[in-house]
């Protein structure tokens, strides 16, 4: 090869790497998002008044009047606060990304069933299903190529939760303060179900139930590979996290 084909064929892989930087670097840079936890509910009144009502660790303000006289047995339904969504680690070839790609929705919809155990509770039931057509994140051509690749949400638009053993809910999370606990069910996303624990946290907080939790997984086990960004391959290591913040308030 002569020199000047030398230089042409450097500048056309110089061309294509650029090409595939620009690729990552407008359309799928990552976010910086917290990740999701129990949020911090507005002291009602009586809280406010009284100075000797407890205070709740891990951001939740405790009410421990709302689990006064069995309140918290019976069923509870999702309401206000609710979010859902995953969070990957995007890369271009071998070009890590600046931070995590975080994509969100407030559609989730579901209940619970809690019943008295002991000094604590007992969650015996539970169903949750989010709309995955609804998840957002701060790119919009990322969201569109979700519909067709990764997630496919135009075929597959809901993802489900069904708790399949009961949890034992520890007194301290009925008065105020987060308890870790596993949920044990069946999570259905990308049209593929497995059975998965969940670590997450509980708190009765000002009459509304609160769990927040995140399980890290192989996207290989959900039969979801990564989208192909202008002819290169977007890799995500293979691992993605689903993270949601449930607020249930009493049916």
């Amino acid at each position: 090869m002569t020199r000047n084909r030398w230089i042409l064929a450097l500048i056309a892989i110089l061309a294509v790497g650029a090409g595939g930087y620009l690729a990552y670097d407008n359309v799928l840079r990552g976010d910086d998002v917290a990740p999701l936890a129990l949020s911090t509910p507005a002291p009602n009144a009586a809280a406010t008044t009284d100075p000797s009502a407890a205070t709740a660790t891990d951001g939740a303000s405790a009410d421990p009047s709302a689990a006064a006289d069995g309140a918290v047995a019976g069923s509870w339904t999702v309401t206000d606060g609710s979010e859902a969504g995953y969070r990957v680690r995007e890369q271009l070839a071998n070009l890590p990304a600046e931070s995590d790609a975080v994509g969100r929705t407030t559609d989730v919809t579901g209940n619970i069933t809690i019943v008295e155990a002991g000094d604590g509770a007992q969650l015996t039931a539970g169903d949750i299903a989010i709309d995955t057509t609804t998840i957002a994140s701060d790119e919009s051509r990322r969201d569109n190529r979700l519909r067709t690749e990764g997630l496919q949400t135009e075929q597959f638009p809901t993802a489900t939760f069904t708790l399949t053993a009961p949890v034992d809910v520890p007194a301290a999370a009925l008065t105020g303060t987060a308890a870790d606990l596993t949920l044990v069910g069946n999570l259905t996303l990308h049209g593929v179900t497995k059975s998965v624990q969940i670590p997450a946290q509980a708190v009765l907080a000002n009459g509304q139930v609160q769990v927040a939790g995140s399980l890290t997984f192989p996207l290989s086990d959900f039969q979801i590979t990564a989208p192909n960004v202008g002819g290169f391959i977007l890799s995500i290591a293979d691992e993605g996290a689903l993270e949601f913040r449930v607020v249930f308030a009493k049916a």
